[in-house]
């Protein structure tokens, strides 16, 4: 099933210019509706990669990022921004008709993203996205998409998601202790308002996290939060630990809901972890 295509066998596709992710949105909620887009989609990955070059950094965007992820104002581009700036080009390519997973009821649930070298506001950068290790699990199948920003020919950033594709209910969970939470560095208040102002500075405005109505359609009861909100948080709260080269991952767990009150924390591993009232883990992550 979906074997990974190698990079000498994807096909180059250069746009003129960013995609508008309104347009992309709509087109994945009308695959999503009864009778629409049934029967379209290949078992196998797209064998492309989507590129587009010479995107500039919105400093305007990137200080309302910083406002609502925590980030102090910089030159230097949090490393989760770039991130958002390439963001409409994957969303281009997991709503083709031939992406093996439909993009509505995707769940993200890890991310790593590797810095070559800071990035500062004046620089333009070109973006290249592709799917690989479309792979079987549990609940369904999961897939990555890479996303990697460069400068001049020279990659400087490096982003792969991993998104699930729920195509079974989850079996009964095992029993068992779960493992005491670590004590907090932080406590964040993290209130409605968050999803409707990170999806305006980010561009990802699935309903899962603007709208309770949204949110209820998708089985939640209420918004819940971005997962690279979270991430991007918990960054901003270790800014002053991070070198210039690193590597980040994370694992998100159970989704934080609007509002809510979180708890940070630095392990003795040197990673990090977001937990809700009761212990339970959102997202586990290291610095390496």
């Amino acid at each position: 099933m979906g074997a990974r295509p190698e990079s000498g066998s994807r096909t180059p596709v250069e746009l003129p210019r960013m995609p508008a992710v309104g347009a992309l949105h709509r087109r994945a909620l009308l695959g999503a509706l009864p009778g629409l887009g049934k029967g379209r989609r290949g078992p196998d990955l797209p064998a492309v990669e989507l590129t587009v070059g010479g995107v500039s950094v919105d400093r305007g965007q990137v200080a309302d990022y910083d406002r609502v992820c925590g980030f102090r104002l910089s030159d230097r581009l949090p490393a989760t921004f770039p991130h958002v700036m390439g963001f409409p080009l994957a969303l281009r390519l997991m709503t083709a008709p031939d992406f093996p997973l439909p993009l509505i009821g995707l769940v993200h649930v890890g991310n790593r993203i590797t810095t070559h070298r800071p990035i500062t506001a004046d620089e333009t950068l070109d973006f290249t996205t592709y799917a690989e290790n479309l792979r079987p699990h549990d609940r369904g199948r999961q897939v990555d998409v890479v996303l990697v920003g460069s400068v001049d020919g020279e990659e400087v950033w490096r982003g792969v998601s991993t998104y699930l594709g729920r195509e079974r209910k989850p079996g009964g969970r095992e029993a068992g202790e779960r493992p005491a939470a670590p004590t907090a560095t932080a406590s964040w208040r993290v209130e409605p308002r968050i999803g409707t102002e990170y999806a305006r500075v980010s561009g990802d405005h699935n309903p899962i996290h603007t709208s309770r109505l949204g949110a209820r359609l998708f089985g939640f009861r209420r918004p819940i939060a971005h997962g690279m909100w979270s991430k991007a948080r918990c960054l901003a709260a270790l800014e002053a630990r991070l070198p210039d080269v690193y590597t980040v991952e994370v694992a998100f767990k159970l989704p934080v809901p609007l509002p809510s009150t979180v708890s940070f924390a630095l392990l003795p591993d040197g990673g990090f972890a977001l937990h809700d009232s009761r212990g339970r883990p959102h997202l586990t992550g290291s610095v390496r």
